[in-house]
């Protein structure tokens, strides 16, 4: 790259306010918590602002004007996600509060109507406590039997285990694209051959590949996808679930209450066409209409530009821990030819993850310490915590020196101070 030629983020980073804001009214912060939480640019702040400010009504209930072009918006807003991740209809798109509730609606509605005793449900080691707890749940519900897939040396899944484990019994396999600890790209195309080949479905958390890379979900052939807006540039409270028609029309509703039925009566009641019959009371529709903008501005970069940058930013991160002494990654080293996630997830025997978090908040630096919600995955480690630095195309190759440059200088004192 030449020293004149100006980068995604040199492009990006006036759009995002929060990435203005100067630490002790010298620097500009440095947000590397991205796999938490992305942060959000104007056009987005803005339609919620404009919904709230010009168009707040209620949707789909209302014959008045205000409601007509809130329910435009609103499915405007289904069809922009819809097309983001190739989705065949738009009714396949489930507006839920986050990907935690996807997965949830999956588990509840399709699992507790499907499994029975006996089942398999395979998940891998490597999951997100939110694609962990449901299946827990509906196995002690269903009598269903979970089986979990391992991973490699390398940080990665272990695909050999996987068909060992898999077999005619399995009716589910729930795993994470790209995994937010390991940061490792499951190949989801031939895992879901695999699992097609013995009737299984294939449902896919998307939350840590969504914003980084192309999704296409006929090209994949999964059957369920679950993505979350806060970490697509777009506001919290707000997520999807994408379905395979024929199987959402075969699942009884999540939620019940208004907006979702058809005909009520004090006997019974009959439910709403798709999507509207997994879509129980109002929605979070500011939200919603936000969360298209996020998508239209993320399209606008475009993705494989994203991907790109993205990958000379996790090379350098990788290149830069490396070299200090006493830091431990997890995870698969970047690699040309693979995927990987726009992170590092790290450890210092000796010294607490907490402890260098605390210590670089000090200095304007932002990460993420703990389990990250991957607990089972930590204990494999052995290790009750890690340190974690993510990117996005906003991230700068400055900023990861500036935090490698402080990290280095953290590890000292806290070795100096033990």
């Amino acid at each position: 790259m030449k020293n004149d030629e100006k980068t995604i983020a040199d492009l990006t980073r006036g759009d995002f306010p929060i990435l203005s804001q100067k630490f002790d009214n010298e620097k500009s912060i440095i947000y590397l918590d991205h796999a938490a939480t992305s942060q959000k640019p104007i056009k987005v702040i803005e339609a919620l602002t404009n919904y709230y400010s010009e168009n707040n009504a209620n949707v789909h209930r209302g014959a008045h004007e205000l409601s007509r072009r809130a329910t435009d918006a609103f499915e405007q807003a289904r069809e922009i996600t819809s097309k983001f991740i190739n989705a065949p209809e738009s009714k396949e798109i489930i507006f839920t509060r986050n990907a935690t509730e996807a997965i949830n609606l999956v588990a509840r509605s399709w699992g507790e109507s499907k499994l029975k005793p006996g089942d398999e449900v395979l998940l891998s080691v490597m999951e997100h406590h939110s694609n962990l707890i449901p299946w827990q749940l509906i196995a002690e519900r269903t009598g269903c039997i979970l089986k979990y897939v391992g991973i490699n040396q390398d940080g990665e899944l272990d695909i050999e285990d996987l068909k060992q484990k898999i077999s005619k019994k399995t009716r589910l396999l729930s795993i994470v694209h790209i995994s937010n600890t390991l940061g490792c790209c499951n190949p989801i195309k031939e895992i879901a051959k695999i699992v097609h080949n013995v009737g299984g479905l294939i449902l896919v958390d998307a939350c840590q590949s969504l914003a980084h890379q192309k999704i296409d979900v006929q090209d994949l052939k999964i059957d369920f996808l679950a993505g979350s807006s806060h970490k697509l540039c777009g506001p919290t409270g707000i997520g999807f679930l994408w379905a395979r028609e024929d199987l959402l029309n075969q699942m009884p509703p999540f939620l019940g209450g208004g907006e979702m039925i058809q005909d009520v009566s004090l006997e019974k009641s009959s439910w709403a066409d798709l999507p509207h019959k997994f879509e129980a009371g109002t929605p979070a529709i500011g939200e919603a209409i936000a969360m298209g903008k996020a998508l239209q501005y993320l399209q606008s970069i475009g993705l494989n530009q994203i991907q790109t940058w993205e990958r000379v930013l996790t090379k350098h991160l990788w290149g830069k821990l490396s070299d200090i002494d006493g830091v431990k990654i997890i995870g698969p080293k970047p690699k040309k030819e693979k995927s990987r996630g726009a992170l590092a997830t790290f450890y210092i025997p000796g010294i607490h993850a907490n402890d260098i978090s605390a210590l670089l908040d000090s200095s304007g630096i932002y990460i993420r310490s703990g389990h990250h919600c991957c607990q089972p995955l930590h204990k494999l480690y052995g290790i009750k915590a890690s340190a974690r630095a993510s990117l996005s195309f906003t991230s700068t190759i400055e900023e990861i020196n500036e935090f490698a440059k402080e990290l280095s200088s953290c590890i000292n004192f806290l070795k100096e101070n033990s």
